[in-house]
């Protein structure tokens, strides 16, 4: 074991350290290697791999995590100031598991968890097909073991937030409003385009 997790640090060491060269060869064609190019080649450029911005997209996830993504997305449903929803958002980034999540707030949303989980229950994770309502560890790890992914101290912890809550509409003027509340009670159209 111990080797396996050296190995993935010597690898994530020299492809951080890696170098890209953008080279033209005699026939003018235009190459990118990682290795350096021959003494033949014409306008080398060196230019170093940008791994801290590799390291934030999910390409830049080993083949496994992105392989139990793929086959197995994790959702995360959640509600604002909801204790057990940040304990079940901290065991998904401590893992290091990609995940979505939704933030119950609204009629649609609630309406996605109705469908996606069968209540109105939160924290509740959707591994793939299966579903986790509540916050239970034991349970989450077992889902998530099953799902393929790392458990936790093999992926470098995520930091994924609490989703912000999308702006209120700002309220209409009053004199608008009670346009609209007269259309409404009359039965005629209403609407910026109507003419009036």
């Amino acid at each position: 074991m111990r080797s396996l997790i050296f190995l993935a640090l010597l690898g994530a060491a020299f492809a951080a350290s890696a170098q890209l060269y953008r080279w033209t060869d005699e026939r003018g064609r235009v190459h990118v290697t990682d290795t350096p190019p021959p003494p033949t080649a014409k306008s080398v450029q060196r230019r170093p791999t940008d791994a801290a911005s590799a390291a934030d997209s999910e390409s830049a996830l080993p083949y496994a995590v992105q392989l139990a993504a793929k086959n197995s997305p994790v959702t995360l449903y959640t509600a604002p100031d909801c204790a057990p929803c940040g304990q079940a958002r901290a065991l998904l980034n401590a893992r290091g598991v990609p995940f979505r999540e939704i933030s119950v707030i609204d009629e649609q949303q609630a309406d996605d968890l109705r469908k996606s989980v069968g209540s109105l229950s939160v924290p509740s994770v959707r591994v793939g097909s299966s579903v986790q309502k509540g916050f239970e560890q034991g349970a989450y790890d077992v889902l998530l073991d099953a799902a393929g992914y790392p458990r936790a101290g093999i992926l470098p912890p995520r930091n994924q937030t609490e989703p912000k809550p999308a702006p209120a509409a700002a309220p209409r003027p009053a004199a608008e409003q009670a346009a609209a509340e007269d259309d409404e009670d009359s039965g005629r159209p209403s609407g910026p385009y109507v003419p009036r």
